[in-house]
């Protein structure tokens, strides 16, 4: 015996449909329990309903109605049953003539990656099946290998196989049959995919490269011109070196010595200085 009552993982959807045309109701279940099928709040029979299939396996309950009247219109539930409980699932089925196309499920907006791969899907219903076409910023598109349209009961679906960015915009679905159209809507955003940095490019002007061979060019004549300097300035000092060695300067140099002056500088410094001092000395007197 399970220990959680049943649920409905999958609850039943209300059915428009066309005189002398199918229709099936279906459920899914968990975990699996007793089903029991109602009409309007009265248990259905055979008797009930000629013609009437009810199926239930793995969960999945169906009561199909091989060719629907204006009789068979009403409320159909199922209810599933088990020792910890129960629960209950409704839906109407409506018999006509015609009705108008009708979205169960519409476009919803999608924001993917440049390169990935989309699926814009919609349910739709109507009396006769509605004629259903997908278009892009008002252009139909034509199924291809880039753009695939398909469709599985009143599911319709289009696969764009990878997508860019000039895929981007407004997409849209018409379904139309002869009791009316109708229209869903949505955008689609594709996201380019990140450059790296090493694989960027710099776009150089001309203005720009003439600019820059300039300043190298005037950097490399003033780097000419600075080594020219230094090579004539070494050359004449090296010249002025050689010189020295040769010429030496006469200017006589300047005296050093802090010593005081000798007895000649005084003399000659003080008075007059005799023509010879020979001429001042008196010479012996002669005895008689």
């Amino acid at each position: 015996m399970s220990t959680q009552a049943p649920t409905f993982t999958q609850p039943l959807q209300s059915i428009v449909a066309l005189e002398g045309s199918a229709a099936t109701f279906e459920a899914q279940i968990s975990p699996v329990p007793e089903v029991s099928w109602f009409r309007d709040g009265q248990v259905l029979s055979t008797a009930a309903l000629p013609g009437m299939q009810i199926s239930f396996s793995d969960g999945r309950a169906v009561l199909r109605i091989p060719a629907v009247t204006a009789a068979h219109s009403g409320r159909f539930s199922v209810r599933a049953t088990n020792g910890a409980g129960q629960a209950t699932s409704t839906a109407e089925l409506l018999v006509t003539e015609t009705a108008p196309p009708n979205f169960l499920q519409r476009l919803q907006s999608l924001t993917v990656r440049q390169g990935s791969q989309v699926r814009l899907d919609v349910r739709v219903t109507g009396i006769p099946a509605p004629v259903v076409k997908f278009y892009r910023e008002g252009a139909e598109i034509q199924s291809s290998t880039d753009f695939r349209i398909l469709q599985a009961g009143d599911l319709y679906s289009l696969l764009i196989a990878e997508a860019f960015p000039e895929d981007s915009g407004t997409y849209s679905v018409t379904a139309t049959n002869s009791s009316g159209r109708a229209t869903s809507t949505a955008e689609l955003l594709v996201q380019e995919e990140a450059v790296p940095a090493k694989k960027s490019k710099t776009i150089v002007s001309t203005s720009q490269i003439a600019t820059s061979q300039a300043r190298i060019q005037r950097k490399m004549e003033a780097s000419f011109q600075a080594t020219t300097m230094r090579e004539v300035r070494g050359e004449e000092g090296m010249m002025t070196q050689h010189l020295a060695h040769k010429t030496p300067p006469r200017v006589p140099p300047k005296p050093t010595s802090k010593s005081p002056p000798s007895f000649v500088s005084k003399v000659t410094g003080g008075r007059q200085q005799s023509p010879s001092p020979v001429r001042h000395v008196k010479g012996p007197t002669p005895t008689p």
